[in-house]
């Protein structure tokens, strides 16, 4: 069984699950990998949410957060920041049903769209984004660990 659970990126749990992300990216990103720590007070609610992923046998294995952002053509604009599930926890259908939950958030919010970037490296997590209904668009932001850039309307 899975759960989640709303934390500050300065909790424990969230705090290493970020930092581990950080870490499996900079092992694996072709370059100079800059990621920058989430404050204390990045996802508050309502314009925000970082949720730990927990699981009933294996304890913590992910994470994943929404931000508010500028609006975007469609209007209230969230983006998708941390989605990171750790190696063990693979496969679990996780990742999947973190999106679920960030994009119901999102949408209690009044979210009319969902966006977010990524690395073409991360095969895995574009594949995720695309069953999850995301589609490629031109970069909005300058995020220079970022190659891909994905949106989804929220109806």
């Amino acid at each position: 069984m899975i759960s989640f659970r709303a934390a500050s990126p300065a909790d424990p749990d969230a705090h290493d699950l970020i930092v581990e992300y950080f870490g499996e990216r900079a092992a694996g990103f072709p370059g100079d990998y800059r990621p920058v720590l989430p404050g204390p007070d990045a996802f508050r609610e309502p314009d925000g949410v970082l949720l730990v992923i927990e699981h009933e046998e294996r304890g913590t294995i992910g994470c994943g957060a929404i931000r508010r952002i500028a609006d975007g053509p469609a209007g209230a604009r969230f983006e998708v920041k941390h989605v990171y599930t750790r190696p063990a926890a693979r496969g679990l259908g996780a990742g999947r049903l973190l999106i679920e939950e960030l994009e119901s958030r999102a949408r209690a919010w009044g979210a009319h769209e969902l966006v977010l970037d990524t690395h073409h490296t991360l095969e895995a997590a574009a594949a995720l984004y695309a069953r999850a209904g995301f589609s490629e668009i031109e970069a909005y932001n300058d995020n220079p660990n970022a190659t891909r850039w994905y949106a989804k309307t929220l109806s």
